[in-house]
């Protein structure tokens, strides 16, 4: 396979998976109806934000795809898309708030585990999941605040 062959798979599966994952779960009345901390950011912020992050998370997966997985950091970025892709049915149709958070929380470690691993190998890609790691940190306590409201 092309370079460009892998960085497009990389691009359609997480970009693919997000999108059928976030239709097949998006919030109903039940997410309506929660009681949500003030700094609940409006619906809309979430298309644009979770894009963006997809993509830096296909880059900094085919980067490691293409660096021959050397250290393990490939293993790390798909844990890390499967604990992503498990939140919102334990979030949103399991109906879940606690057994998300500890979804959330682990995906939070895997992400520092990357980022630690990759610095010094691939700079880039670490850098990629600190927008990651914050996007999830805030996500975490929106999360952590809807299961004590709740």
């Amino acid at each position: 396979m092309t370079k460009w062959t892998i960085r497009i798979a990389f691009l359609l599966l997480v970009m693919g998976g997000g999108i059928l994952i976030g239709t097949l779960t998006a919030p109903g009345p039940w997410y309506a109806a929660l009681d949500k901390p003030v700094l609940n950011p409006p619906n809309w912020i979430f298309a644009p934000v979770w894009t963006t992050l997809y993509v830096l998370i296909a880059m900094a997966g085919w980067r490691q795809y293409e660096a021959r997985d050397e250290g393990g950091y490939l293993t790390l970025w798909w844990v890390q898309l499967l604990l992503n892709f498990l939140w919102s049915p334990m979030f949103f149709v399991l109906q879940q708030p606690w057994l998300a958070l500890a979804v959330i929380l682990a995906l939070l470690a895997v992400i520092a585990l990357f980022i630690r691993g990759t610095w010094s190998k691939d700079r880039l890609s670490a850098l990629a999941f600190i927008a990651y790691l914050v996007w999830v940190s805030f996500a975490s306590l929106l999360n952590l605040s809807i299961a004590i409201l709740n």
